[in-house]
Parts: C-alpha cells; structure tokens; sequence
C-alpha cells in the first residue's frame, strides 16, 4: 500500500528519505556523494527549499528540509524549472 501524500504548506519541514533496491549502495564513491549534494543544492536554489539537516550513508540518505513555499511534490505534469 502507497504512503499517503505528504500535506505541503509554507513553512513545512519534512524529513525525506530514500533508500537503494535491496538496500543496494546509492554511492560508489565521494564522487557520487559530491554529485548528490550539488544537485541537492540546485535543486534548492531553484525551489528555494533549505537543508536543515542531511545524512549521507552508503545504501541511503536522509534530509530536514523546510519549505518556504508548499512545493515539496510538484503537480503532475509539472516540473520544478
């Protein structure tokens, strides 16, 4: 059963989580690590969420984001550009 839709309003904080298939590695490398993190940033420049918080381990990660709009989850059929 899908988790219910998280509820967006401005000012939110959420903690995100994902995690790899079969609790697979997501990283090779620090390479890897740097990469996620620079289009974590981008992202955040474009949606003006801020990163409160973030953990990266080698099968998964975490992160505190606070929303200052409700835009965490795009409509459908939108993209955040």
């Amino acid at each position: 059963m899908p988790r219910k839709l998280r509820i967006e309003y401005a000012g939110a904080m959420y903690h995100v989580m994902s995690r790899g298939d079969r609790r697979e590695k997501i990283y090779l490398d620090d390479v890897d690590r740097q990469d996620f993190i620079k289009t974590l940033a981008e992202a955040c420049q474009k949606t003006n969420w801020q990163v409160r918080a973030y953990c990266l381990m080698p099968n998964h990660y975490h992160l505190v984001l606070e929303t200052p709009e409700p835009n965490l989850v795009a409509e459908r059929g939108q993209t955040v550009d």
